[in-house]
């Protein structure tokens, strides 16, 4: 019995000290499983204020750089501006403006535009002025984000001033300040109604990123849910200038093993007028040189935009239409300005004074011109025909980063 009890006693004893063994046990795994665990909330907290501060480097050498470019750049372009400004403001004051009411629209057209960059080029300056001071700030608020991304937002305007400053600079051409008018129609092989959507879709994105819009007046839908023609209007300056170099052939390819010859072809044309923004180019057309149709009233019925309107210009061949107003006076209007603003720029290509002198065995029809091709296959790139320019990412073109492309096209035409 005793013996019994000291067994018991030692089994008790045994058994303790087990327990103890695996408290003791489980109490350091735990304790290194959050030592462990602090030491990686530590790291993951260095790692993100390394991040952070790496990312306020990055926005401070940008700031620092907007600012650095508009202070060489801004404080000359706005003298030579104002002086510009004050030429034609002299020019308002000895000239007659009732004489010609024609020279008199343009004077005060070249005035509002000068003013229009003098005041664009001192709001330049003062957000300059203010990057500097909100930067000056953040570092004695301990480097506060917030506050450097109100610079940084500030330097975005201010490279988005130079930028089209800059671009204005090169734009010379008679309509390169007005607005714009895409007409884009779908081509006869592959699935081109697939890729004029794809094209409006990146030409909005387009306008969209530059904080403009570009509004799809007109759109003929097919059957795939692709769009057979749209007309897309971008209503703001210098559009014209920005797209004229789109005007052309379009294909998307994809070449089967790199070969050259085209195993899925889909393209579409794109044609680009002015869209006149705040002055009348005015010019006659003879109402016997016109073919203007309506549509009927079944036709009307199956259309998804307004009346139809098309009109015919014989002596060129041109031909116009316009669906998206809902009367068919307003779309008569409208085609006609199309037609108009056409002619203009087929006179300024052919090198005449009038669209009565242009000679229609030399227009060159928009299908004939190959703008640019988008491989989506084997190699994912955008291969610029006008300009021979390539760039690797067809998806960030097509996303509406056109600038590389836009620029290329200007800047070809100096």
């Amino acid at each position: 019995m005793a013996a019994e009890s000291a067994f018991v006693r030692n089994g008790g004893s045994s058994s303790s000290a087990t327990t103890a063994a695996l408290f003791s046990s489980s109490t350091w795994k735990h304790s290194k499983r959050k030592t462990q665990q602090s030491l990686h909330t530590h790291c993951a907290h260095d790692k993100n204020r390394f991040y952070k501060q790496l990312g306020l480097f990055s926005l401070k050498k940008k700031i620092e750089d907007a600012v650095l470019r508009a202070e060489m750049l801004a404080p000359l372009a706005l003298e030579l501006e104002e002086e510009r400004r004050n030429e034609q403001e002299q020019l308002i004051r000895d000239y007659d403006l009732w004489d010609d009411t024609a020279e008199s629209n343009e004077v005060l057209a070249k005035l509002a535009d000068s003013v229009r960059v003098v005041d664009a080029l001192r709001d330049l300056t003062y957000k300059a002025e203010e990057a500097k001071l909100i930067t000056q700030l953040a570092e004695i608020d301990a480097i506060n984000y917030g506050l450097f991304r109100q610079a940084y937002d500030a330097s975005l305007d201010m490279s988005k001033i130079l930028n089209k400053y800059e671009i204005s600079k090169l734009l010379k051409g008679p309509y390169d300040m007005e607005g714009a008018c895409l007409i884009i129609k779908a081509g006869g092989t592959g699935y081109p109604e697939v890729w004029v959507k794809q094209l409006v879709s990146m030409y909005t994105k387009w306008a969209r990123k530059l904080g403009y819009k570009g509004r799809v007046v007109e759109k003929h839908s097919s059957r795939n849910g692709g769009i057979k023609s749209a007309t897309i209007e971008f209503e703001h300056e210098f559009a014209f200038g920005y797209l004229s170099g789109e005007a052309g052939v379009h294909y998307i390819i994809n070449s089967k093993n790199g070969s050259a010859v085209h195993e899925a072809a889909s393209s579409a044309s794109v044609d680009v007028v002015p869209l006149f923004l705040g002055r009348a180019y005015d010019i006659q057309i003879d109402e016997e040189d016109l073919v203007i149709v309506l549509p009927s009233k079944l036709e009307e019925k199956q259309s998804q935009n307004g009346p139809l309107v098309y009109i015919h210009h014989k002596p060129t061949g041109i031909s116009v239409q316009s669906s998206g107003e809902r009367s068919h006076f307003a779309n008569k209007m409208k085609a006609m300005n199309r037609l108009k603003a056409k002619l203009l720029i087929l006179a300024l290509e052919q090198g005449v004074n009038k669209p009565s002198d242009i000679k229609k065995d030399e227009i060159v029809n928009v299908w004939q011109k190959e703008t640019r091709r988008y491989m989506s296959h084997p190699h994912k790139l955008v291969k610029d025909v006008k300009t021979g320019i390539q760039l690797p990412d067809l998806m960030s073109v097509l996303g509406g980063n056109l600038e590389p492309l836009i620029a290329a096209h200007i800047n070809i035409r100096q």
